[in-house]
């Protein structure tokens, strides 16, 4: 009743009286077709995630009327926040005014800045957490996996920090990489190599301790969703240059994005048996670079352990040594 009292509306503005109608939405893929064909809406503008550029520009408004230290660099912090949007800079910068207020700091540095960046990607830090001797060292281990397959993978996103500290809400650790440059297209190497970095923590577990946890449990979710869009969307794999699967838009708001099953049922397994093909490809390359560097792995997850936070410098530092 709504969309038909709009459309109404819309149709019966006189074109005399000089009436522009705006609307937006963050959910493009649920309009109805009726709203979106010539006369009504007529152009439209995609709002995307903000480049580097931009997020510069969003960081300087909201940096206005705060006290923020000479030292400060918002373009090197611009770089470091590849996929913030508005409201996650405006989050940086408020996170960062608090940690100053804590640590009675009359202007914010660059410390609490960087610092608000962990805390926007991953949470707090929880540090009444108390994790025992033996999860300390698996979760070094397998942050450390992940740290070693990103920097010997070709094409990979720069290592910038390895953290065992927990954050969030069931966060024993993370390891963060940053892009060195906003990407806009993506290569079907760079995305085999994702799947192998996300891998490289249950690899790591199961070569150290020949055992796995299930700490692993959102990498293989992301994993096997990378996979299953390289063989039903992106036509990256064996079954050749098709798409498995029309993508449509539920009317009502809220409903997932859906994809209407167009193809057979012997298609769906061989996309199956595709799927596993890949992953388990990324896998054998995962445990290969640890196998090869597996006192490097030891040697990072010790560091690790010690000093529960380690950058750029410190992790290359350890990798690169003979």
């Amino acid at each position: 009743q709504t969309l038909n009292q709009l459309l109404v509306e819309m149709d019966g503005f006189n074109t005399g009286e000089g009436v522009i109608l705006m609307a937006a939405s963050n959910r493009p893929d649920v309009l109805d077709p009726a709203l979106l064909r010539p006369g009504r809406f007529d152009r439209h503008i995609v709002v995307d995630a903000p480049d580097v550029v931009g997020r510069e520009g969003i960081l300087k408004v909201h940096a206005k009327g705060k006290v923020i230290s000479k030292s400060v660099d918002l373009k090197v912090l611009a770089r470091r926040t590849p996929g913030f949007v508005g409201s996650d800079l405006a989050n940086l910068i408020n996170e960062a005014a608090l940690l100053s207020a804590r640590r009675k700091k009359r202007s914010i540095g660059m410390k609490e800045l960087e610092e608000s960046i962990d805390r926007v990607i991953a949470g707090p830090e929880r540090k009444s957490r108390l994790i025992s001797e033996k999860e300390k060292k698996i979760v070094a281990c397998h942050e450390a996996g992940h740290a070693l397959v990103a920097f010997f993978t070709p094409g990979s996103d720069p290592v910038h920090k390895i953290s065992i500290m927990p954050r969030g809400i069931g966060s024993l650790g993370y390891t963060l990489q940053l892009p060195i440059e906003d990407k806009y297209l993506v290569t079907k190497s760079e995305i085999l190599g994702k799947m192998s970095v996300l891998l490289g923590g249950r690899c790591a577990e199961e070569i150290i301790f020949n055992d796995v946890t299930t700490g692993a449990q959102n990498d293989l979710e992301k994993a096997t969703d990378i996979a299953r869009r390289m063989v039903t969307e992106y036509g990256m794999s064996e079954l050749g240059p098709i798409t498995f699967g029309r993508g449509h838009g539920e009317i009502f708001l809220g409903r997932d994005f859906a994809r209407e099953k167009n193809y057979s049922e012997e298609s769906a397994t061989r996309i199956d048996r595709e799927i596993g093909v890949i992953i388990s490809s990324a896998h054998g390359r995962a445990s290969e670079l640890i196998s090869k560097n597996k006192e490097k792995l030891k040697a990072l997850s010790e560091t690790l352990i010690e000093k529960e936070v380690l950058e750029t410098e410190d992790v290359e530092r350890i990798l690169k040594s003979d």
